[in-house]
């Protein structure tokens, strides 16, 4: 499988409003044995918290934080698995995902500096940054798989598409336009082969 990580995608409905989502989704297989991975090196991770607004713009990720992300994410994209196929979840990745909510305080630490005076911040080490950023993708997927909307997580339905969307009408099953014109293309090139063998 080629990677093909300098693609950037449309997000998933849903993954605007969760990062938990647009987390799962940061990897992606599309057509032709591309894949898109959003966390394929540590300045893409980096990139990756910046535009989400989880880490400060001067962050810089270490390799170390790179694989903790990634390994948030599958735990993620099992759970996320689950709840679309209606099956437990695995528990390893339960466990992730808990330990990412528990590693750190999830309050931010009151702060007294002369410019901003009072005011509430994250621990500043990166690692702490990163900790701090995987607990609110956490928190964010905990209240998402336990809130409302659990049952709109969904499958992308266009093959060989693997991201998860949140349902936002009752009959779109895929993630975006190009991966819905390939799901109605196929049905079309399907009904017109059906229609030749009938005859």
């Amino acid at each position: 499988m080629r990677s093909m990580s300098t693609i950037p995608l449309p997000p998933a409905p849903g993954a605007e409003q969760h990062t938990s989502l647009a987390l799962a989704n940061s990897t992606v297989t599309l057509p032709g044995g591309h894949a898109v991975d959003e966390l394929d090196s540590p300045e893409n991770a980096t990139r990756w918290l910046i535009s989400h607004q989880l880490v400060p713009d001067e962050t810089a990720l270490l390799a170390y934080c790179q694989n903790q992300l990634a390994t948030l994410r599958g735990s993620l994209r099992a759970i996320f698995a689950a709840q679309a196929d209606s099956r437990e979840p695995e528990l390893s990745a339960l466990e992730g995902v808990n330990q990412a909510l528990t590693k750190v305080p999830s309050a931010p630490l009151l702060r007294y500096d002369p410019q901003e005076g009072l005011h509430r911040a994250p621990q500043h080490p990166v690692t702490q940054l990163v900790e701090h950023a995987m607990a609110q993708i956490a928190e964010d997927a905990a209240s998402l798989l336990t809130g409302d909307q659990a049952g709109l997580i969904a499958r992308c339905e266009a093959t060989p598409c693997n991201r998860f969307i949140l349902r936002t009408h009752a009959r779109r099953y895929w993630c975006s336009t190009r991966c819905g014109d390939r799901v109605r293309a196929a049905r079309a090139y399907a009904r017109k082969q059906g229609s030749v063998h009938a005859g």
